[in-house]
């Protein structure tokens, strides 16, 4: 069965909301990838999607710089859903005027919608749902063969339908958790109206997956990098499934990892799994060729060329390896493409951006078309315990990214006894399997303390712990002030060399997730 057949095509015109239009998507068991909006027509038809998604954006469509889609989008022929921005665009495809609006809506707002619609099919609520709106736009004129199917008090148009096509437009956000049953309404556009099986699940992807990496090895040997987290511990396994003994890990010790991460890894994957493990003492390296460096990409494309060199170097001593296994997930991917207009590359990641043009490995990646709670699925259904597959996201460039300034040998000692003691009290207060992600950042500032009789002058540490469904969009956690407290005060009372604590409590965007 091939999983990828039964699928829709989301356009993103910059929406900070793209991505979980994607996994509500891929929620209702439905395969779906994301092309930017000025994608090249030729490649979105060749993708074969039974459905079209336009996502929102924070342009105007009546700007000259507006971003658009190629016009032959909507005479394709296949059902087409536009929301927000999506929602405008199409108006004004069809001949609708689109101007500003003198009441914007920002936040709920009651809709009232047709429920013979298809896209409200089966809702409840007799004809009523809350919704998440983010507008200053709205449409003036209607197009010409577009009925109104919902509105709400500041939206006369707030979903819309072609008399008879199968395009629809939304002005409201359907895949944030803010909107009721949003989640069915997508569903219903892509299995009711799109005609897509539900055929995208965990076990249909283990099963095609381990067939497809059979195909493509063969038998020969594939070499996998294993650091203990999530995506790499679930590769290991995935892999070690498909292949057995052909797979042989390799555990870089790079002196940037969290405090017995290589100790837990040898026990875990040498002794229970019985997985071929290798593991390469490589700090000392890593900290010569960091000396000195602090621009963060310089940091992460040296980290990812020499991790690189020494799985060459570990190859040859063991033996001749064609492929390179890595945890590379769908929003590295995502988060490393760039286009003009919606969307620009943040950063170059570790499995994505910094690997060197003259590797020798073709690079098998199993999890490439997943996010993170799809990983962590695949590794429950694989058996890997909870603890492991639970773990919050770890950067590939580990501390490297979160030793700010200078990396030294002293400065990751220090981080690692305070971020070990950050998540040993979130254990203890129940709160860290209800955070996407926490860790502490070691700031290159340092600051005036009182210790005793004496002064202090050391380092201040960041701790940051946030709330996230796919780590695309994340809000701070909100830690009680007592549980802060003691985390502080443990802190600078256990780990010599620093003198203070902050919390950081941005939210993503605008900030990202990691410092670095």
């Amino acid at each position: 069965m091939d999983i990828h057949s039964e699928k829709v095509l989301i356009l993103d015109f910059g929406s900070q909301y793209t991505q979980l239009i994607a996994r509500r998507v891929r929620e209702a068991h439905v395969y779906c990838e994301i092309f930017p909006c000025n994608a090249d027509f030729e490649k979105i038809k060749a993708f074969e999607a039974k459905g079209i998604i336009l996502s929102g954006g924070p342009s105007s469509v009546y700007e000259e710089d507006a971003p658009r889609v190629d016009e032959r989008v909507f005479e394709m022929g296949l059902p087409v859903l536009g929301i927000c921005y999506g929602m405008q665009l199409a108006g004004q495809h069809f001949g609708g005027v689109v101007a500003p609006s003198n009441h914007r809506e920002y936040g709920r707002a009651v809709l009232s919608y047709e429920s013979s619609c298809g896209l409200f099919k089966g809702l409840e609520g007799n004809g009523t749902l809350t919704v998440w709106m983010s507008h200053g736009d709205r449409l003036e004129k209607m197009p010409e063969h577009f009925d109104i199917v919902a509105k709400t008090d500041n939206a006369p148009a707030a979903a819309m339908k072609h008399h008879s096509r199968e395009i629809y437009a939304i002005q409201f956000h359907p895949e944030v958790t803010h909107t009721e049953q949003g989640k069915a309404i997508l569903e219903n556009f892509v299995v009711g109206i799109c005609g897509c099986r539900q055929i995208w699940t965990t076990e249909n992807f283990i099963q095609a997956e381990i067939e497809r990496v059979r195909e493509k090895v063969g038998g020969r040997k594939v070499l996998c990098g294993l650091s203990g987290g999530v995506d790499s511990s679930v590769v290991a396994v995935l892999l070690h499934e498909a292949i057995g003994d052909n797979l042989v890990c390799v555990f870089v010790d790079n002196g940037l990892l969290r405090l017995n991460e290589r100790e837990y890894v040898e026990k875990t994957f040498r002794e229970h799994y019985k997985i071929n493990l290798v593991v390469a003492d490589a700090e000392e390296r890593f900290l010569t060729a960091l000396a000195g460096v602090t621009d963060p990409e310089k940091k992460r494309k040296t980290i990812g060329n020499l991790f690189i060199r020494i799985f060459e170097e570990e190859a040859r001593k063991i033996g001749d390896f064609d492929f390179l296994a890595q945890g590379t997930l769908y929003p590295d991917v995502i988060e490393s493409v760039s286009f003009k207009g919606p969307s620009a590359t943040i950063k170059s990641h570790h499995n994505v951006g910094g690997l060197p043009e003259d590797m020798k490995f073709q690079l098998v990646e199993p999890l490439r078309e997943l996010f993170k709670d799809e990983v962590r699925d695949v590794g429950r259904k694989l058996g890997l315990p909870e603890v492991m597959v639970g773990r919050h996201p770890f950067p590939g460039p580990g501390l490297g990214v979160r030793v700010l300034g200078e990396i030294t040998k002293k400065r990751c000692d220090v981080l690692r006894q305070a971020d070990a003691i950050f998540i040993e009290e979130l254990h203890n207060a129940n709160l860290y399997n209800t955070i996407w992600q926490a860790f502490a950042v070691l700031l290159p500032v340092n600051t005036v303390g009182v210790m005793g009789d004496g002064r202090t002058y050391e380092n201040a540490c960041a701790i940051r712990a946030v709330y996230s469904s796919d780590g695309m969009t994340a809000d701070w956690a909100h830690i009680p002030y007592d549980v802060l407290g003691k985390i502080s005060n443990r802190i600078i009372n256990e780990v010599r060399g620093i003198n203070r604590v902050v919390y950081d409590i941005s939210s993503k965007p605008p900030a990202t997730i990691e410092w670095e």
